[in-house]
Parts: structure tokens; sequence; C-alpha cells
């Protein structure tokens, strides 16, 4: 297969995996969506990051189940691992081009991951 193609077969791949995201976070009224494109960042640990944020940690816990559950029903793709739901102040869901980071407020200011990342471009998404 040409290389230049198959590039291309994977960034729509990615490109879908992040809508199914998106909107399984809406779906459950996540705030505050970001996603930081790290691909032209030297030893990143993913091609993306998608961040957010519910108020609660029943909340929290519930914005990671539809992750899940929506990704596995639309594109049938298993997240690699899944992290901090005991206690659901951050989540998080690995989908290894894709990382899904899912914060309580506090934790999110705490660790900012936007200002460590901030290389990266960033495509913020209103609230619904």
């Amino acid at each position: 297969m040409n290389l230049k193609r198959q590039s291309t077969l994977i960034s729509t791949e990615d490109q879908n995996l992040t809508d199914i995201i998106i909107d399984a976070i809406r779906d459950i009224k996540g705030k505050k969506i970001t996603k930081l494109d790290l691909t032209h960042i030297d030893d990143a640990p993913s091609e993306c990051f998608i961040i957010c944020e519910g108020d609660s940690n029943t909340q929290v816990k519930a914005l990671a189940d539809n992750i899940y559950k929506k990704v596995v029903e639309e594109s049938g793709l298993q997240p690699n691992h899944i992290e901090g739901t005991g206690n659901a102040r951050w989540v998080l869901v690995d989908y290894f081009s894709t990382i899904v980071h899912i914060f309580h407020p506090e934790a999110r200011a705490f660790y900012e991951l936007e200002d460590l990342w901030s290389d990266a471009k960033i495509t913020y998404y209103e609230n619904l």
C-alpha cells in the first residue's frame, strides 16, 4: 500500500474516533471540551488528547462510561486502558492514538494539561 495513502486512512480513522468521543461527551453534558493535536510534538504519548470536565464524580464516571459505550457501538474499538474510575477525579481512557482525560474541575486546574502541552494545536468546543 502506498505510504501516503495509508497515512491518510489512519488520519481519517482518528478523526472519526475524535468525533465519536466529542459526541459522547456532549451526550452527558461534559464541559470545557478541548482537543490537543500533538502530532507535530516529538515524544508525545499520543497523537491527540481530548480533555473535558464534569461537575461531579458521578458525572465524570458517566462521561467515561458513555465514551466507552459509544466508541464500541460506533467503531467496535476497545480502549487499551482505562484508569481513575474508582475515585472519578481524573479518568483516563486510552485509545492509543487518542487519549481522553476527564476531570473534576479542581483536578483539571491542578494538573493544567493544556499548559503542559501548550505547543499543541488546540481546538476548543462550545458547551451545549
